[in-house]
């Protein structure tokens, strides 16, 4: 089973790993095909901005709390 976090996660790493394999320094050996894929998903790619915005609006699909559901006692006030 997949967590909100954990799918947040991914498409956060899967962008960082997309530029990866652009750069040859981090990717060497990587043929040109495979670079221009790459380039080509990145246009479309969802920037950090775009992914804050999906964790909002979808927080039962993309969080960064692993425990959505439980109250952070820090922050609640007592009157």
């Amino acid at each position: 089973m997949t967590l909100p976090n954990e799918r947040l996660r991914a498409l956060k790493c899967g962008k960082q790993f997309l530029y990866d394999l652009l750069n040859p320094k981090s990717t060497p050996r990587v043929p040109k095909e495979v670079r221009q894929r790459a380039l080509w998903v990145l246009r479309h790619y969802p920037d950090d901005y775009h992914i804050d915005i999906i964790s909002e609006r979808l927080p039962e699909w993309f969080n960064d709390n692993p425990f959505p559901g439980l109250v952070n006692i820090q922050e609640k006030t007592v009157d």
